[in-house]
């Protein structure tokens, strides 16, 4: 989940980064390496879309679709905090920003995201899904974490605990600029000391094998560079 693709709060994040005055010393951010980068589209795609060199275009809920989108990209296996990890990357309109997930059947957990000049881990990580045969109206998930932000000199801007919680409500089809999709909905919410940083509740749409089709940021697909398989499962129970 992209993404649970989450832009995911980038320009908050950016005010935060830049009020957030009383750094205190801390060791350095979380190490980050190079991602393995493909230009290639893969003939796979999983459940939960992972493969290097998938890309997604997104705009405001709303907006023409001759804006400018937000590019979403799977830049491949790279290393976080000491764990392998798959990075997604969002640019366009002066984000740009990177999440590191660990994805697998089990589900979607987000170690945390990177901007520039920021980096902000998540520990325990943050369950973003769940198991892919779990999917079911009614189903819901919540966990807490505690989110640290870091500057690129190894000082800490803010620390505290967050709490969130997801609720499966619905599943129907729904049509965007990026094509008819059969889709779970999903309201995440979320609290806690940095809860302000986010927004107060999110509404996701999700589809397996394609991924956000509307992100919390109530951005909307417009495109993507690969196709799902014709007779895609969709998890769990209608």
């Amino acid at each position: 989940m992209s993404g649970r693709m989450p832009i995911r709060s980038s320009a908050v994040w950016g005010v935060a980064a830049l009020t957030m005055l009383l750094g205190a010393c801390a060791p350095a951010p979380a190490r980050v390496s190079p991602p393995v980068q493909s230009s290639t589209v893969p003939a796979s795609i999983s459940f939960y879309p992972q493969e290097t060199g998938l890309n997604w275009t997104y705009v405001p809920e709303g907006e023409s679709t001759a804006s400018t989108p937000y590019l979403l990209r799977t830049l491949g296996p790279t290393v976080f905090g000491g764990q392998t990890a798959l990075a997604f990357q969002l640019t366009g309109r002066g984000a740009d920003q990177t999440w590191y997930r660990l994805i697998g059947s089990s589900g979607v957990k987000l170690l945390g995201f990177r901007k520039p000049g920021v980096t902000v881990t998540l520990t325990p990580p943050w369950t973003e899904a769940p198991a892919e045969n779990a999917w079911r109206v009614g189903l819901s998930w919540e966990g807490t974490t505690t989110a640290r932000v870091s500057s690129d000199d190894g000082k800490v801007q803010s620390e505290g605990l967050l709490r969130y919680r997801y609720d499966v409500q619905d599943r129907r089809r729904v049509s965007t600029p990026g094509g008819s999709f059969d889709v779970w909905v999903i309201t995440r919410q979320i609290s806690g000391e940095l809860g302000s940083l986010f927004p107060a509740a999110q509404q996701i749409w999700f589809t397996p094998f394609v991924g956000d089709i509307r992100t919390p940021e109530a951005l909307l697909l417009t495109a993507r560079n690969f196709s799902s398989p014709a007779t895609a499962p969709t998890g769990g129970q209608p």
